[in-house]
């Protein structure tokens, strides 16, 4: 099926970078913004800038929809700790032919979604190698880094291939993975570790990759996410590892992470996606994680204190 219409759910850094640069390649109309009706309220008066440019993209309530055909495509831009409230907003644009595709950090967000909309039209994916910042509402970014997608067991043929047109024609950087499920995990562990380290100390790609104490913890939490993903049957390697901290010192060492704009920001973070799923699923394979416990009790206190 030909993709034409697509819907973001979640405008912050993610869903404003690759719903720009798509609005910058396709006819108008093409892309539109959705929030849940008291989100919308909320924001409809706010004024967003990309890059120092203002952010003209549709958004609308989701009731505005009632009388709209589903979108081709939906993509899921929120925070994890939005999740819930995405998965309500996603009814009234999905239909059964409805492709989907999460970008939410975490390992779980896919699995949650295909209970509710099925793995039919859903895929795996990532978004990786940005270096996107999202604060007072101004995104600047240097690197828009590139989704990286690929099939689950029980996606359809063609979805994949339909999805890979749209992002072409829409000059949204992208990877089509052979192999998702070990991408997913290659991800996961690198936001274990740089996502709450920054978190944690409040510091920066840069920081966290010169050495010294916070390059410590970065890359003995991936390490524990290591363990985790070969206990559930994910082989990462060294190799992975390496690549993931040279992915984080090829970007601007001034950036953050997300969990690190929330520090700044007062937002509740994603560290149950973490260092929580880290945790639980250690207990599961009797795995010792000591660096994602300290990471899970000092972001929670960071938290308590505002």
């Amino acid at each position: 099926m030909a993709i034409e219409r697509m819907a973001i759910v979640g405008k912050g850094a993610v869903g404003l970078l690759y719903g720009s640069i798509a609005a910058a390649h396709l006819d108008a109309g093409a892309v539109t913004y959705v929030m849940d009706d008291a989100r919308f309220e909320r924001h409809r008066h706010d004024r967003t800038l990309i890059n120092g440019v203002q952010c003209d993209i549709e958004t609308l309530p989701v009731s505005d929809l009632a009388s709209e055909r589903p979108f081709d495509l939906v993509v899921l831009a929120t925070k994890a700790t939005g999740l819930d409230q995405a998965l309500s907003t996603m009814e009234a644009l999905v239909s059964p032919n409805t492709c989907i595709i999460s970008l939410l950090n975490g390992i779980r967000s896919e699995r949650i979604i295909a209970e509710r909309f099925g793995w039919q039209h859903t895929v795996l994916s990532v978004a990786q190698g940005m270096d996107a910042v999202f604060l007072n509402g101004e995104l600047t970014y240097t690197h828009p880094g590139e989704i990286r997608f690929g099939a689950a067991e029980e996606t359809n043929p063609g979805v994949v291939d339909s999805i890979a047109a749209f992002f072409r024609r829409a000059g949204i950087p992208h990877t089509v993975e052979a192999n998702v499920e070990h991408r997913l995990w290659t991800k996961f562990m690198l936001n274990v570790g740089i996502n709450q380290t920054c978190m944690a100390y409040g510091g920066t790609y840069g920081t966290a990759t010169a050495p010294g104490e916070q390059n410590r913890c970065f890359i003995a939490a991936m390490r524990e996410a290591m363990a985790i993903a070969r206990a559930e049957g994910i082989e990462l390697t060294e190799q992975d590892l390496g690549d993931m901290v040279n992915l984080i010192a090829s970007i601007d060492p001034a950036g953050m992470p997300s969990m690190a704009q929330d520090r700044v920001a007062h937002r509740r973070t994603e560290v149950e996606e973490f260092a929580g799923t880290v945790i639980r699923l250690a207990e599961q394979h009797g795995i010792l994680v000591p660096q994602n416990r300290w990471l899970y009790d000092r972001i929670r206190e960071i938290e308590t204190s505002w």
